[in-house]
Formats: C-alpha cells, structure tokens, sequence
C-alpha cells in the first residue's frame, strides 16, 4: 500500500474519532499536602477537547490524500 494512502486512511479515522468525541480526559497526580515525611497526593482530571472543525479538516484532509495516492500510477 502506498504511503500517501495509508496517511490518508490514518488522517479519516483520527478525524472521524475526533469528531465522536469531541476531547479526552487523563488523570494526573499532585502533591496536594507536603509535611516533612507525610505526602498526600490527590488525583486530577484534565480535559482536552477538540475542536469539530479539526475533525472535519482531518477527514477531508485524508479523502484528498487517498484519491491522490490512488491516481498516481
């Protein structure tokens, strides 16, 4: 399978995930207490989010590659 193709058909499916979601969240961890020996650590949910717009230029940006690919012979 040609580069460009496989790059196109990675570029729809992140672009499609993109717009299903909308965004991830992932848990961090911090030192929310430090006295001398005791630590008290506390988890922490940050969210990323994603734009639809993003999703949309991804697909779009991956059918041109994989037309692209496939007419180059």
């Amino acid at each position: 399978m040609k580069p460009t193709v496989l790059l196109g058909i990675v570029l729809i499916v992140l672009g499609t995930l993109a717009l299903v979601y909308q965004g991830f969240t992932y848990t961090t961890k911090e030192k929310a207490v430090d006295l001398g020996k005791v630590e008290i650590m506390a988890d922490k949910q940050r969210t990323v989010s994603l734009p639809p717009v993003l999703g949309g230029v991804a697909i779009v940006a991956g059918v041109a590659l994989v037309v692209l690919g496939q007419r180059k012979s």
